[in-house]
């Protein structure tokens, strides 16, 4: 009878260890923490693309985690404090003026896309149409409203000063044979302003949001090619401080962005506001 017991217990207990030993392994294989990376992007127009690139780092142990401003100038200064990780807002231009006026120490990871600037009316047809001392409205920070005027000079309607750069001011025409009144306004405003100026230049987003086509509804389209380097400028970027751009896990980031499947995300749910500015890799 006894040694029924012990051989009863010995065996209740071998088969306890053995559960517990397999409980160990199973929790030792689950136990790989996720990496979260910070992205630093405003709004929430870009949320699609992000849950894209999440579903792309699958088996990576890779967290995404959005951080929104609204104020880009905020996001920089937060990478800067090593609150984020990376910021994926800006153009090139915006990151370079930036740098030079703040002195961080930024690098560009990777190209993301690059969003169309035309000329809309809601009174004219086509750029012919203008007249003599018409009005137009372009955006009135510094750096869209050089990128919209060199819109107007692509479209010969103005001549720019070439030592201005890529970021041209209005006191840089050096020729404006119909005399345009050129107007700067808040971007956001300048496509319900339309009915007040014969024609306005603003971001694709604000194009959009005005129930327009960044590209079909426009009186004139400069040239949005990415492969184009007068276009350099206005690609957009994902930017990572300059120490930490050889991180392993900030490349597996940009691996999963540039992907097909992020271009079917643009061209699905952003056509004709965003272009990819990369040449996908899978």
């Amino acid at each position: 009878m006894k040694k029924k017991f012990w051989a009863g217990l010995l065996s209740g207990l071998a088969l306890l260890a053995l559960a517990v030993g397999l409980s160990g392994c199973g929790s030792k294989s689950t136990a790989t923490a996720d990496k979260v990376v910070k992205v630093g992007v405003i709004g929430t127009t870009d949320d699609k693309i992000w849950k894209q690139v999440q579903t792309n780092l699958k088996g990576d142990h890779i967290k995404i985690k959005l951080v929104r401003f609204t104020d880009g100038i905020l996001a920089n200064e937060s990478m800067n404090n090593k609150e984020l990780d990376l910021v994926a807002f800006q153009n090139n231009a915006f990151l370079n003026q930036e740098e030079k006026e703040k002195g961080y120490k930024f690098s560009v990871l990777a190209n993301t896309y690059l969003t169309p600037m035309n000329i809309f009316s809601s009174k004219l047809k086509s750029i012919k149409d203008l007249k003599s001392g018409d009005k137009v409205s372009i955006p009135n920070n510094v750096t869209n409203a050089g990128r919209a005027l060199k819109v107007l000079e692509q479209a010969g309607l103005i001549k720019i000063d070439p030592k201005a750069g890529f970021a041209p001011a209005i006191k840089d025409i050096t020729q404006n044979k119909l005399k345009l009144q050129i107007v700067q306004q808040d971007p956001a405003k300048i496509m319900n302003l339309l009915p007040d100026v014969a024609a306005g230049i603003t971001n694709s987003n604000f194009v959009k949001a005005a129930g327009k086509d960044p590209v079909k509804d426009a009186i004139y389209t400069a040239d949005y090619s990415f492969s184009n380097p007068d276009n350099k400028p206005w690609i957009n970027v994902i930017a990572s401080r300059t120490a930490d751009k050889n991180s392993a896990t900030l490349k597996k980031v940009i691996k999963a962005y540039q992907t097909k499947s992020v271009v079917k995300v643009y061209n699905t749910d952003f056509k004709n506001m965003y272009v990819a500015a990369f040449k996908p890799k899978n």
